[in-house]
């Protein structure tokens, strides 16, 4: 059995630590801080009416947790030997979930600014990274999406928005650093319906990290007439939002902007590497109802 402790890096070195599995012989990975454990899991119970992705249910630690099938989600082919598969156990937008997989074939520590962006033509696919090490290509999966296919609950869910309360915030002006294309038009959405009108969205953590710069050398102190916030992802290719937040707060100019880190990877495990890089709030993406409120009392705006 496979236990995560004692390999965690240092948070904001901008490095991560990846899990390198296969699935049908193709090379994959999943971010080490999303799991949990690895081990075979025996006693799964079926599912009626279940989707095709989901082997069942097992009993894990005292928990029910779901069992996806990895190989029909990336090969559409039932793997009829979950029961003695590698299970991937993981925690990620505040819930656990298993994955079987075929094998482990280590753990690799690279630097976000090495992992390669999806071209455009596989920008929508499961797909949030690729990693060339030594001649293999390793591509990283994007297993908050894999979930949120197979149920939509699990993860952003737009009806959150609706009780959101809309006032005049058209004079805050907010960077945003993500690369999912769909948290990026979410967040879009959800700001501009709340009454948010200057907002800088950014794909990764490098070009958030380079406007900043560029603010802080051409206004100095006054960087604060162009810019009220942050908001940033975790996990992105380039410059990861831990990375990017320890260099806002370590900056002599920047350290006053405010920055708040939004991910599927605020765990009450995890918050601590948030804080030890100095953000001033931190919230799991499932809790878009709560970010406008979050904003609200970062920046003291009244009614």
């Amino acid at each position: 059995m496979y236990n995560k402790q004692g390999i965690l890096l240092e948070s904001g070195t901008g490095e991560v630590e990846i899990l390198h599995f296969t699935v049908a012989g193709v090379h994959y990975a999943i971010n080490v801080v999303k799991v949990k454990e690895l081990l075979q899991i025996e006693n799964i119970a079926k599912i009626p009416n279940a989707h095709p992705a989901v082997s069942g249910i097992s009993l894990i630690r005292g928990e029910m947790i779901s069992i996806v099938d990895l190989l029909y989600v990336l090969e559409n082919t039932k793997n009829e030997k979950v029961k003695t598969s590698m299970t991937l156990v993981c925690e990620f937008n505040k819930i656990k979930v298993g994955f079987a997989i075929e094998a482990v074939l280590g753990i690799h520590r690279i630097g976000w600014n090495l992992i390669m962006k999806p071209d455009d033509l596989t920008s929508n696919s499961l797909i949030i990274g690729n990693i060339n090490l030594n001649d293999q290509i390793i591509m990283l999966l994007d297993f908050e999406k894999i979930v949120m296919d197979i149920n939509p609950n699990t993860g952003i869910n737009m009806d959150r928005i609706k009780d959101i309360e809309v006032k005049d915030r058209s004079k805050i002006k907010v960077a945003l650093a993500d690369d999912s294309p769909m948290i990026r038009k979410v967040l879009l959405d959800t700001l501009t319906s709340a009454g948010f009108t200057k907002l800088k969205f950014f794909d990764d953590g490098l070009q958030a990290y380079d406007y900043l710069m560029m603010l802080a050398e051409k206004k100095g102190d006054s960087f604060t007439d162009d810019l009220d916030l942050l908001i940033t992802d975790i996990e992105m290719p380039q410059l990861d939002g831990h990375a990017l937040t320890r260099r806002v707060k370590e900056h002599k100019i920047l350290k006053k902007l405010p920055v708040i880190i939004f991910s599927s990877l605020i765990t009450g495990d995890l918050m601590h590497k948030g804080e030890s890089v100095g953000a001033d709030a931190q919230m799991s993406k499932p809790e878009i109802e709560n970010l406008v409120k979050l904003i609200d009392k970062l920046l003291n705006i009244r009614k």
